[in-house]
């Protein structure tokens, strides 16, 4: 049984990546539907503060603008006849407050228009979700940080077009994958910082129904350009957003840099979750999720532990991108207000938030819990019998043998260890081209893939600010 609140059409079967994280609950229907009553409010509250609307009118207001007095259903129906939720709100918010006050139903919505309370409400719906966002981020960030410094020295493969190519450490991996979380959190911070405003404009732009109540509910002349930025500056104090210089109705700025920040965020966990896909592989088995009982299972194969995280992080990082463009395309709105576009812009901005916030609060329980195999990573560094350094070889060769010579000494020698399985080392220490150049212990130096990680210790250092 449902209560009037619950969303049965939704309720994440087809989108586990969110589903029963927190940022679901921030950004669902109950949530969207309080933050433009949150908008109400402070809208009126900010009136009060200016004097062009009575103090105890803002306070019943405010106490009745509450989703829980609300049935989210009935105004979703109602948005059909309208095309959009807050004129079917503002009509039962104007109830509820005249059976408190029936003078104070007469202040609801002064002057206001639906894109102000809605856009309103969708940024501070962005900001809640976003503060979820930048705290999953935050420890995600340091426990690759704790892998990074754990693993500084973890020799692996380093893989480029899927094959082996040159030796690297697990630590330099984790620090690059923490390097992209605090990228996609700077992003994220500057979207908070300064590029979610409040809206406030009016039925197109111009402030007129604001300031015409003011000039009928105040106590004397009413200057325009100073009412108009003193409204916008108390609203944005009031709801905690930033003042917009200008009404962005048709001027879509912060829907687009949310968005774009959003697929930002999405893709970097993306590249985390498809770098543990490939490591976790049977064949490569560098690395494995953390053992959860029950989870992984496969319907038809009782052996298999599938990577159920890196899964669900990755599914949302292929959505998002996509969402946020179509957000973007949403900035061609026609004239003052738009029949359409602003209209096409509410569910892809939501899913860009709670696909994005799913994926931030999953990749947290994977960076903690990711068990790392340096033993598998040793074994598969030894694959290729010491050919994943010949760039080292063909270096040290070079000055030696001469660049061209020196280069098919190599292929030559590393076709013979491929067809016999022999270490190159050996093979290169019986090569009449090296004769008398190196001994086979400087050889079989040369072919540790551990002796052969460039800077990566340096880098790892520097990464997580730590000094050796």
């Amino acid at each position: 049984m449902t209560s009037r609140h619950d969303s049965p059409m939704d309720s994440g079967l087809l989108s586990p990546v969110r589903a029963g994280t927190p940022v679901e609950e921030a950004v669902g229907d109950l949530a969207w539907l309080q933050a433009m009553l949150d908008a109400e409010a402070a809208l009126a509250r900010a009136q009060a503060g200016l004097g062009t609307l009575p103090q105890k009118v803002a306070d019943v207001i405010g106490a009745e603008a509450r989703a829980e007095h609300l049935d989210l259903r009935e105004l979703a129906l109602a948005a059909r006849e309208t095309a959009n939720p807050v004129v079917g709100l503002v009509q039962a918010l104007t109830r509820r407050v005249a059976a408190a006050d029936p003078e104070a139903a007469n202040y609801v919505h002064r002057g206001s228009t639906s894109q102000d309370i809605f856009d309103t409400g969708a940024m501070l719906v962005a900001q809640r979700a976003l503060r979820l966002m930048r705290a999953d981020l935050a420890r995600s960030a340091e426990a690759l940080a704790a892998l990074a410094r754990s693993h500084r020295d973890t020799t692996m493969a380093g893989r480029t077009l899927a094959l082996h190519a040159v030796p690297t450490t697990f630590g330099l991996k984790a620090a690059g994958w923490r390097r992209l979380l605090l990228d996609a959190d700077l992003r994220l911070e500057r979207v908070l910082a300064g590029g979610l405003p409040v809206s406030l404009g009016g039925a197109a732009g111009t402030l007129a129904g604001y300031l015409e109540y003011a000039r009928l509910d105040g106590d004397g002349p009413v200057d325009a350009g100073d009412y108009t930025a003193r409204l916008t500056e108390a609203f944005a104090r009031e709801t905690g957003l930033a003042a917009a210089e200008l009404p962005w109705h048709t001027l879509r700025t912060p829907v687009a840099d949310l968005a774009a920040a959003l697929a930002f965020t999405a893709a970097a966990l993306g590249k985390i979750a498809v770098d543990v896909q490939s490591l976790t592989r049977t064949e490569v088995g560098e690395v494995t999720e953390p053992a959860v009982s029950g989870r992984g299972s496969s319907s038809a194969m009782p052996h298999k532990r599938n990577p159920v995280l890196a899964t669900l992080v990755r599914s949302a990082a292929l959505q998002v991108p996509v969402l946020a463009a179509g957000v973007t395309q949403c900035m061609l709105s026609e004239d003052e207000r738009s029949a359409g576009a602003w209209h096409a812009e509410w569910q892809l901005l939501r899913e860009c938030l709670r696909l994005t916030g799913g994926a931030t609060h999953t990749l947290v329980e994977l960076a903690e819990g990711l068990e790392v195999r340096p033993e598998r990573m040793a074994g598969n560094l030894a694959l290729t019998g010491g050919q994943i350094v010949s760039e080292r070889i063909a270096a040290v060769l070079a000055p030696r043998l001469g660049k061209a010579e020196a280069k098919q000494a190599l292929t030559r020698a590393s076709h013979a260890a491929q067809h016999s399985g022999r270490p190159l080392a050996d093979v290169l220490a019986e090569s009449e081209e090296l004769r008398g150049h190196f001994t086979a212990g400087e050889l079989a130096e040369l072919c540790d893939p551990g002796r052969y990680t460039g800077g990566a210790a340096a880098l790892v250092d520097r990464a997580v600010g730590e000094r050796r």
